[in-house]
């Protein structure tokens, strides 16, 4: 494109440094489809990488990026960061939704990143610096059976985890976060591989009992519901779970009944972490002011990047409630750069989530963070730390995701569709 500006600059700016191009990157190095969003500037080498991860819509992202974004942006200057992302939302009219936010979101850490490297700094010193040295980290110990499941958080601990999210198989192909089990549960229903949710609360219970006895008390026993319970039965789970003290539950219910969680969480004898599935960021700012949680737990590409979390993060502080932000496999390593820095500059932080990524994505993405004995530490490196190999992207092309293939086959033993 021209370096001309489509749209006028709004106020003089001080110096001649402009946005010359947006490019949007998909590659998936470990199977999991990544996007890669790159701000180009007239000054040369000058580049900054945000991450725009939606898994699952990734070509609707890379869309609205290339047709849309890049000529609202091109000849401004980017250091207006909240200009710039408040004429990209506004200027759609209907605003919002995981589409739009994870678009705002690669736009906004790249220019973040650009803000860095323009000030030799790390992004955490632009934002006044730390307030501690590392993020304290948690991972997930998984099995078909609660036994391998307690052997996995065992191994998990011996390598430095203090916090540790267990999860353990049961009857049907829709168990989240351990292996599925593809035998028939339930012989005679319309959907013998069914998912039942009375199933899984025992289990829950028998997990977590049996991983407390063998695990001892010192450490952190973390779980993910997967926004499948209803009020009552979240209220149910955090009483039965109460005399294991779990560090916490993560996302007891669906966001369709967010409206419940202040009374689930008054009945609950356990810190609630929800937010995951928050996709505006007025959502997930009532989470906070509703009281709703004691852990806010979004995913920051999907709530508009690191600006919004930023403003959530000093919100959360105003209300004694902590920040645990959202990490899994469909986070770019730029986005785990991104939440790092956010856990070392606020007062809120409470736990961070961790993928530790292999070697091929390591490759993709130079300066990838290694956690150490549990813990992630912030590149010293000027804006993210992280840069982005696009001929070792382009080794790893990204295919549409299996989650729509899984979520098709989350149903109960009657055939009815679960929220998977």
């Amino acid at each position: 494109m021209s370096d001309a500006p489509l749209f006028p600059e709004p106020w003089p700016a001080r110096d001649g440094v402009r946005i010359t191009r947006v490019r949007a990157f998909v590659t998936s190095p470990e199977g999991i489809p990544l996007v890669v969003v790159r701000v180009e500037t007239s000054d040369p080498g000058l580049y900054g990488l945000g991450c725009a991860t939606f898994t699952q819509r990734f070509h609707a992202v890379v869309a609205y990026l290339e047709e849309h974004v890049e000529r609202l942006v091109v000849g401004r200057h980017p250091a207006d960061i909240e200009d710039l992302l408040r004429l990209v939302r506004f200027s759609g009219y209907w605003r919002e939704g995981p589409v739009g936010n994870s678009v705002l979101a690669g736009l906004d850490m790249a220019l973040w990143d650009i803000a860095g490297k323009r000030a030799q700094a790390p992004v955490f010193e632009l934002l006044g610096g730390r307030v501690r040295a590392a993020a304290d980290t948690y991972t997930h110990a998984e099995g078909a059976t609660i036994s391998q499941t307690i052997e996995h958080a065992a191994q998990l601990r011996d390598r430095g985890y203090r916090h540790v999210r267990i999860q353990t198989g049961q009857p049907g192909l829709g168990n989240y976060g351990a292996p599925p089990t593809p035998a028939a549960g339930y012989p005679g229903a319309p959907t013998p591989t069914g998912w039942v949710v009375e199933e899984y609360l025992l289990r829950t219970v028998e997990l977590f009992r049996e991983a407390r006895s063998a695990l001892g008390e010192r450490i952190e026993l973390l779980h993910d519901c997967h926004s499948r319970l209803t009020p009552a039965y979240a209220v149910r789970l955090a009483r039965s779970l109460e005399s294991a003290h779990p560090y916490f539950l993560e996302d007891v219910l669906a966001p369709e009944h967010w409206s419940r969680l202040p009374e689930v969480r008054a009945a609950s004898p356990v810190p609630l972490a929800v937010g995951e599935l928050a996709v505006t960021f007025a959502d997930a700012a009532r989470l906070v002011t509703e009281h709703a949680v004691d852990y806010l737990r979004c995913h920051v590409s999907l709530i508009g990047g690191v600006s919004a979390a930023r403003r959530l993060s000093v919100l959360a502080e105003l209300e004694g409630i902590r920040t645990a932000w959202h990490t899994p496999g469909d986070a770019s390593p730029i986005a785990v750069a991104a939440n790092v820095t956010l856990d070392v500059t606020s007062p809120a932080f409470g736990i961070q989530e961790v993928h530790e990524y292999d070697d091929r994505a390591r490759e993709v993405f130079p300066g990838t963070l290694v956690v150490e004995d549990g813990w992630l530490r912030p590149s010293l490196e000027p804006g993210w730390g992280i840069d982005f190999d696009e001929a070792a992207a382009r080794r790893y092309p990204a295919e549409l995701s299996r989650h729509d293939v899984w979520a098709a086959g989350v149903r109960a033993p009657d055939g009815g569709l679960l929220a998977p």
